[in-house]
């Protein structure tokens, strides 16, 4: 077997990664990342360097990692700021660090992407063993792996990476036939307050349409982007990805694509750029233009249910934070992430602090439990 480190994904076949990601994920795709590498979203001056592992066997490839050098923390989703600073702190450098992971992407799926031909621990353990080497001859603090799967966090753990398990919020389909089915199940105050709030979007004449890959026009990413970006800007940072990067996708992975479109008065008012799988969909990126009560609840999670209803999707998942999901039936689910530190005695400190801080989310995802809005009788 032959390791190598790629500076690009398009120095690697497309047909030969896609063969290796196995579930139906489409932020593992090589169009996807490719997309994120050709747009200039990450790259020189991004904060993310390409540097995939890969293995060969007689010219075959047989696993294949993403896997990024990462200049700074953002657009990770998994908070190691305070680590960075404490290294600074006792004189140390926290970066450049390597980073297993989908940039800009907090969904929990493979990082080891393995043919089913051949044993996966191997496989795993001979990537594990080789991005420590790479780390160990390029200078760098550390390696972490991001919303990994069960599979993936399990050898990790046996070769003596550091669990950390996070909380995010999904929902879930009961068998709902309609969006009236699922507000049954919730209890009556919450019910009420569901109904209240999508009635004030109808009465303001806000209307929304569900807008596939064949439907996203050039000319329309051109009217969405400022919607995308208004977030970012707001918050003061540039957006994580181009237009360039929305066509490129809408191009070549177009069944992957939703958007879910508010309009005004023939106006695009509001937008929440999804990705979706067999199963799933994943909402990703809101943005508005304009404030109206409710507006951000209907966009990003009212039209999703309503979505994934309508085409018989089993989850929604409408990314990171916001306890505001419970009330509107959304679920606490773990999330974990892995992490490999070169200095022991940072190691030890690490490794201390997140035993703790796991007993913290365990007690916090069993009071959140205690407020989801499902009625007791509910499935």
């Amino acid at each position: 077997m032959q390791v190598e480190f790629k500076d690009t994904i398009d120095s690697i076949e497309p047909s030969a990664w896609n063969a290796l990601t196995g579930a139906d994920n489409p932020f593992l795709r090589h169009e996807f990342l490719a997309a994120i590498e050709t747009s200039g979203s990450v790259g020189p001056g991004t904060g993310w360097l390409p540097c995939h592992a890969t293995i060969y066997a007689d010219g075959q490839l047989i696993a294949a990692m993403p896997l990024y050098k990462k200049m700074d923390s953002w657009g990770e989703f998994v908070f190691d700021f305070a680590w960075a600073n404490a290294y600074q702190q006792h004189g140390l450098n926290y970066y450049p660090k390597l980073v297993s992971a989908i940039p800009f992407t907090p969904i929990t799926g493979p990082r080891f992407l393995t043919s089913p031909k051949h044993d996966f621990a191997t496989l795993a353990g001979t990537l594990i063993d080789a991005t420590q080497q790479f780390a160990a001859v390029e200078g760098i603090s550390s390696w972490h792996i991001l919303f990994p799967q069960q599979q993936d966090q399990e050898i990790l753990a046996e070769h003596g990476l550091l669990l950390r398990k996070d909380c995010q919020f999904h929902w879930h389909n009961r068998g709902y036939t309609t969006f009236d089915d699922f507000l049954n199940e919730l209890r009556s105050v919450k019910r009420k307050k569901l109904r209240r709030e999508r009635r004030r979007i109808r009465e303001s004449g806000i209307t929304f349409h569900w807008l596939g890959g064949a439907d996203l026009t050039a000319d329309l990413w051109h009217d969405i982007m400022p919607l995308y970006a208004s977030s970012f800007i707001r918050r003061g940072r540039a957006p994580y990805l181009n237009e360039k990067f929305f066509t490129t996708v809408t191009a070549s992975m177009p069944e992957h694509l939703l958007v879910i479109l508010a309009m005004h008065q023939n106006e695009p008012i509001a937008s929440a750029i999804c990705f979706r799988s067999d199963d799933t969909l994943h909402g990703r990126y809101w943005g508005s233009s304009a404030h109206y009560h409710s507006l951000h609840f209907e966009t990003c999670y009212y039209q999703g249910i309503e979505y994934c209803i309508e085409n018989g999707l089993q989850h929604f998942e409408p990314g990171t934070q916001g306890e505001h999901k419970i009330s509107r039936g959304f679920e606490p689910t773990e999330t974990w992430s892995a992490h490999w530190l070169s200095h022991p005695q940072f190691a030890a400190a690490v490794d201390a602090y997140l035993d703790r801080e796991r007993t913290h989310t365990d007690d916090y995802i069993e009071t959140v439990r205690d407020h989801i809005p499902f009625r007791r009788d509910s499935k």
